[in-house]
């Protein structure tokens, strides 16, 4: 078996069996609603608030969904005994992480897809245009690939841990904060025709993305031996 085929079957088996136990897919479905709906109430009538207050929202949303996302990804794994047959695979333990990290990222990709519209709509945010939801798909892709690359690193570290619920967003969250940031202002220029800064800011949210990805594959191998 080669890497490839090692990733995409990891990824794919990481999809169905979450299409199947719907473990993960509950839980962030209610607490992104729920976010969306807390966060709309907090921040009371003014409309002006509101709809500047999307992008934000939006991330808020998706980053804490991502952190069960990734979590209940490793723990499913840990504990049928699954993960330790998948280190027994002869292939790279880059491999199995960007297997794993490939079924993370769609699953946010998917799933910021589909909320976007929803926060849009409830915090009557304006778009300017067609091309807009597409600038907002292109940043949920890349911010979603950013978080999950940090993410599934971190769950990773954190599985066997008695304390991994604390300590997985504790550890991750500083080292997200330029992706999330990005993203956020990414989303903003989107949603306010702001034109040439939203590419500088995808732009530099692809540089993160490239950049924590070379690094988190590169150590991977360290967390899983160790």
């Amino acid at each position: 078996m080669t890497d490839v085929q090692a990733v995409m079957a990891i990824a794919r088996k990481d999809l169905l069996q979450e299409l199947r136990s719907k473990a993960a897919t509950v839980a962030t479905v209610f607490f992104t609603a729920t976010t969306l709906l807390m966060m709309a109430f907090a921040l009371g009538r003014d409309q002006g608030v509101l709809a500047s207050s999307t992008p934000g929202v939006l991330w808020v949303a998706l980053v804490f969904a991502g952190v069960t996302a990734a979590a209940q990804s490793f723990q499913s794994d840990l504990e049928d005994g699954a993960f330790d047959q998948l280190m027994t695979y002869p292939v790279s333990r880059a491999a199995v992480y960007v297997g794993k990290l490939t079924a993370n990222w769609l699953y946010l990709s998917v799933l910021g897809v589909l909320l976007a519209p929803v926060a849009v709509t409830l915090y009557g945010a304006s778009v300017p245009g067609p091309a807009a939801y597409g600038l907002v798909a292109l940043t949920v892709v890349l911010g979603a690939f950013g978080f999950a690359i940090v993410a599934t690193f971190y769950a990773a570290l954190t599985a066997n841990l008695q304390a991994r619920e604390a300590l997985l967003p504790v550890l991750m969250f500083p080292i997200v904060v330029p992706i999330v940031l990005a993203a956020v202002r990414a989303t903003e220029g989107a949603l306010t025709a702001a034109g040439a800064p939203v590419w500088d800011w995808l732009l530099l949210l692809a540089g993160f993305d490239l950049v924590y990805f070379v690094v988190c594959a590169g150590l991977f191998h360290f967390v899983v031996d160790e």
